[in-house]
């Protein structure tokens, strides 16, 4: 889950520092300031993530021991770990039981700090299942005492965008703009550029996929194995057929590379490999034999001794 990192980069970055350790807080003691410190150094530093979130845990747990004004006062850091935490899971590859995790540590959804929600909103819509956040996203956004959170405003947005269009619930992301809580989140020009999202959305639903040789996203999501096998064999018979109809002598191996590279640059374009997903693992390795296997096939006379 590397490409994650990326995301949650700019995400801090349109956030300002709510996703760096926040500061010692009125907290009665410093000692679990200085483990959400060492778990950051862990993480960001050494990228020991196992580290990280073993630490984030024992951090909780200090926490979790506090009286509960004490706790109360420690919200931030508590934020703070939980952030942490969600970012090492990812790392680990253990997305799936990230919402369920945070939980832990919530008594209830709506209890969960927006800029948490907006991580876990991000990261599931990023590995393609926005499905998990619909329920709780719903719950928080329809809870009084979020209303005047700091982040309500993202999480309404990120709602309707990563989890409600893409999903194909139209009808609820429309009832969300007139809604109050559209009304609340969204300015009159926002509430506009919604509606006019939803409806592009449902314009795409509504039209016939005219050509047999187009897959769409939802097929290649549903069969990713035989989906890819089938592209990496169109591609392997391609570039065999473009070696086999250009010539082989030195003065056309500069123009013969140009098409080899045109094609893998092709085919990156079209196809959206996306590495962050773990099924694009075994695509990737395919396609870098590939590469190796052709170009032996193509400069091995150029740079190889005879025998």
């Amino acid at each position: 889950m590397s490409s994650l990192s990326d995301t949650q980069a700019r995400f801090c970055r349109s956030s300002g520092s709510a996703c760096s350790p926040p500061p010692p807080s009125s907290c009665s003691s410093s000692q679990p300031f200085n483990v959400l410190d060492s778990a950051a150094e862990l993480m960001m530093v050494h990228g020991d993530f196992q580290a990280a979130f073993d630490a984030c845990n024992a951090g909780l747990e200090k926490l979790g021991r506090l009286e509960p004004e004490d706790n109360n006062r420690c919200a931030d850091l508590k934020a703070g770990f939980c952030m942490l935490g969600v970012q090492a899971l990812a790392e680990l590859n253990q997305w799936q039981g990230v919402f369920s995790w945070v939980l832990q540590h919530y008594e209830h959804q709506e209890d969960v700090p927006a800029k948490i929600m907006q991580l876990c909103i991000l990261l599931y819509s990023k590995v393609g299942e926005p499905a998990v956040m619909q329920e709780a996203a719903r719950v928080w956004l329809r809870c009084p005492s979020n209303v005047r959170a700091a982040g309500f405003r993202s999480v309404a947005e990120l709602y309707l965008l990563h989890v409600l269009v893409p999903l194909g619930y139209l009808e609820e992301a429309r009832e969300l703009v007139a809604s109050e809580v559209g009304s609340v989140a969204f300015t009159e020009e926002q509430r506009q550029t919604a509606l006019d999202v939803v409806e592009e959305k449902a314009r795409q639903n509504q039209e016939d996929p005219t050509n047999p040789e187009v897959t769409s996203d939802s097929e290649i999501a549903a069969h990713p194995a035989s989906t890819q096998g089938s592209l990496l064999q169109k591609l392997d018979t391609m570039l065999r057929c473009l070696y086999r109809k250009c010539p082989r002598t030195g003065s056309g191996s500069f123009p013969l590379r140009k098409v080899f590279l045109a094609a893998v640059l092709l085919y990156m374009l079209l196809f959206r490999m996306d590495p962050a997903f773990p099924s694009s693992y075994m695509w990737i390795s395919k396609l870098l034999k590939l590469i190796k296997r052709m170009w032996r096939a193509m400069f091995a006379p150029h740079y190889q001794p005879l025998t």
